[in-house]
């Protein structure tokens, strides 16, 4: 019998070892794990129809004017409140080519939405004993400490701790632009013919002077989360995803979650196509071939950001992930209470916390995420509700972008006089 992503339980993974100085990876820590076999993902059942009422639809008709005036191609909405999914639906195309309207239960993109997944990881690990929030990350006795990790040439970088990366405070600037988003000025850089992985983007990183000392300053750093997908799987043992998936995604009954590819033919049966701005042009491939390629299919190298910004998702299953770190006992955690108040009420400053944009014990908990062709956001509010929203086209504001999204929501959701009483993830169990 088929479980769905509405019967969840948690599972509990016995963590085996860690690294040792060579930078070897600990035991696997899968064997009591989840299987794939026996689980199928609310994407597969959820519908448009579910969510088509007389309720919703002066809902439906702002987020489709407001669809059309930014020219966006599809987008996704998803809200769950007291536990249960209420609403969701998609708007406009998923694949405007291939004839295929947007549904519920395509995935896509959610870029730096990705950085929750990570989060959640890294705290489930010190929950652990693998690793501490104040364990240092490179040098001797690091997490890291490795030979490829060996050639640092600032030595504030061997102060970096985990909390640190979390947090956006190790020090590391884009005087030369993301290492993530530099692929191929890298390979140009440093003579290579072949893309740099994850383990050459760091190295390469640790050639760089810092921009200050870690822990006197903050800088959003896609590179520090992609050390942090490092630390992952050094610590468990395991790959980035699967660990991700194992631990963290199937317990909170989320079935559906993969990391991205670079390209639309390789692209998820499920998952949308993208579309960037009216006026974008290609540019260089990511592996200097010397294609020039769109940004969001070979421009950027999605796949290297991992960690970073690499995951895709349904709105669906996503605001499930969130419901399982917030602590609202309505849907089971799989952090403990002390993990996710760390991750949020930072009592120090609440404007840098672990994972979110913002978070605070008395506001709003946000998260954006932008790239070539996606723009996301997810929110979980004071009331307590969750809801996000996702595009399959970029805007010419780029980042800023959702805020748009945010206060698009905040004034379609006002003309919504009673949302639905339905539990869709029960309705798709039923399915």
């Amino acid at each position: 019998m088929l479980v769905l992503a509405a019967a969840v339980s948690l599972a509990v993974i016995t963590v085996k070892g860690r690294t040792d100085s060579t930078g070897d990876r600990a035991e696997d820590m899968s064997e009591d794990s989840y299987g794939d076999e026996n689980y199928v993902s609310i994407n597969r059942f959820i519908t448009n129809d579910l969510s088509s009422t007389e309720q919703v639809e002066a809902l439906d008709s702002y987020i489709e004017r407001f669809m059309k005036r930014w020219e966006i191609k599809g987008g996704s909405l998803a809200v769950m409140k007291d536990g249960r999914l209420i609403y969701s639906k998609g708007y406009g195309w998923a694949d405007e080519e291939a004839g295929i309207p947007m549904s519920p239960g395509n995935i896509m993109r959610i870029a730096s939405l990705s950085k929750l997944v990570t989060a959640t990881a890294i705290m489930q690990l010190c929950e652990r004993k693998v690793l501490s929030l104040d364990d240092k990350v490179f040098g001797k006795g690091g997490i890291l400490d490795c030979p490829q990790f060996s050639h640092i040439r600032d030595r504030r970088i061997k102060d970096i701790t985990v909390n640190q990366l979390l947090r956006h405070e190790a020090g590391f600037t884009m005087h030369r632009g993301d290492p993530l988003f530099t692929t191929r000025e890298i390979m140009i850089w440093e003579d290579l013919d072949t893309v740099p992985d994850m383990d050459r983007v760091i190295e390469y990183a640790l050639g760089e002077r810092l921009g200050y000392t870690p822990g006197y300053g903050f800088r959003y750093s896609n590179l520090g989360y992609l050390i942090l997908t490092k630390i992952v799987e050094v610590c468990s043992g395991m790959d980035y995803e699967e660990y991700c998936q194992e631990n963290i995604l199937h317990p909170a009954g989320c079935y559906d979650m993969h990391l991205a590819h670079n390209l639309y033919e390789d692209k998820y049966p499920n998952e949308v196509r993208y579309y960037e701005t009216h006026d974008s042009e290609p540019v260089p491939a990511f592996d200097n071939s010397g294609d020039t390629l769109w940004r969001s299919y070979g421009g950027s190298n999605i796949e290297g950001l991992l960690g970073a910004g690499a995951w895709v998702a349904s709105p669906s299953e996503f605001v499930r992930f969130v419901a399982s770190i917030d602590g609202d006992p309505a849907i089971p955690d799989i952090l403990s209470a002390e993990s996710i108040r760390t991750m949020t009420c930072d009592p120090d400053d609440p404007y840098r916390p672990i994972g979110w944009v913002r978070a605070g014990a008395r506001s709003d908990w946000s998260r954006t995420g932008t790239l070539a062709g996606t723009s996301a956001l997810v929110k979980k509010q004071a009331d307590g509700s969750i809801w996000m929203f996702a595009t399959n086209t970029s805007s010419w504001k780029g980042s800023k972008f959702t805020r748009y999204i945010d206060r698009m929501y905040r004034t379609a959701s006002s003309r919504v006089d009673s949302w639905p009483e339905q539990d869709l993830y029960s309705v798709a169990d039923k399915g």
